[in-house]
């Protein structure tokens, strides 16, 4: 672990992967509050140390608060982390905003592009908190909340335009389990995160139909491909999306059954519709959420993007797995670059 953080951290909210973070920021040694909706899981984080709602059985550290108050929360903090749902982030960071610091620090967990608007996650942020680029960073990578919470090795990569705010959040973060990068790429992290879920419910239909291995490693390394090609014409670099944000995270979200977008796509694949693969999944699922705005991305910027195509098209109804399937299968043959 790195010296110990004299840092403030809000993280907003105790989810799955805001309460995961907290966590690492408290090992750090950064002092943490946690902003929570609901009373009981915010008595349960204070008393018991533990998120009662997510990880029951899995212990926080004592040093990690919880609060329902947003002002209280953020009261001091250096960095303003944020893990709710995309689509939730304009509506709740409006309300939020007014008690921001002058000098805090955004951090995004988010993985999703805002339906309405086709805008990433820190582009939103900007925009409604009214607070410039160098103070709006992103955290992505192969973190699967669980895994984390049991202290399992990880990596991650913190982008920022100002790198210096990125090396800020680097030492509130690290420790011996969770080893931060730092970039100032945020569109390629961006786009890495929010696209690796679409490819994640092609993977998981995959798995519910009974494709085997091979589709699934078809599925994606052509996805890399798609979301390379997509994150390079918006102006991010190729090497973010090789790297931990962009090929790690889609390993890992594709590749485990405590994906919830592969879980999701899983659902799909053996039959549900998408409300009953909905109720089953339980929480947030950004791919189904971001698909239809990350395919508006894609013709604005003139891109081709078939795995992402046909997802839209089968979550909208207006093609069928057998469909779906064929229409990737039987595309013209052409070189792979």
């Amino acid at each position: 672990m790195t010296e110990h953080s004299c840092a403030r951290a809000a993280v907003f909210s105790a989810g799955s992967w805001g309460t995961a973070v907290a966590k690492i920021l408290a090992d750090a040694g950064t002092a943490v509050i946690m902003h929570a909706r609901r009373v009981e899981i915010a008595d349960g984080i204070n008393t018991t140390h533990r998120n009662l709602g997510y990880f029951p059985d899995m212990g926080l550290p004592e040093t990690l608060t919880a609060t329902t108050d947003p002002v209280a929360a953020l009261e001091d903090a250096d960095f303003l982390v944020l893990s709710i749902p995309a689509q939730s982030l304009r509506a709740s960071l409006a309300v939020w905003a007014p008690h921001i610091g002058r000098d805090t620090v955004i951090v995004s967990l988010m993985k999703g592009i805002e339906r309405d608007t086709n805008l990433r996650a820190s582009e939103v942020i900007t925009e409604v908190a009214g607070i410039p680029a160098r103070r709006v960073a992103v955290l992505s990578g192969p973190n699967l909340a669980r895994e984390v919470m049991a202290e399992q090795p990880t990596a991650a990569t913190i982008a920022c335009s100002d790198e210096a705010a990125a090396i800020r959040f680097q030492r509130a973060c690290h420790t011996s389990y969770f080893r931060p990068y730092t970039s100032t790429d945020v569109a390629g992290c961006e786009l890495g995160g929010a696209l690796k879920n679409v490819i994640a419910l092609a993977v998981g239909i995959s798995v519910g139909m009974g494709l085997g291995q091979n589709a699934q490693a078809m599925l994606i390394t052509r996805g890399l491909a798609e979301t390379t090609r997509l994150a390079t014409a918006m102006g991010a670099q190729p090497a973010t999306l090789a790297g931990l944000a962009g090929l790690g995270d889609l390993v890992a979200t594709c590749s485990s059954p405590l994906s919830r977008n592969r879980t999701f796509g899983t659902y799909l694949g053996q039959g549900l519709s998408v409300e009953e693969a909905t109720v089953a999944t339980r929480q947030t699922t950004e791919g189904v959420k971001s698909a239809q705005a990350l395919l508006g991305l894609a013709h604005a910027h003139g891109t081709d993007m078939p795995i992402t195509d046909v997802i839209t098209a089968l979550l909208n109804g207006t093609v069928t797995l057998e469909q779906a399937t064929a229409a990737l299968m039987q595309r013209p043959p052409k070189p792979e670059r």
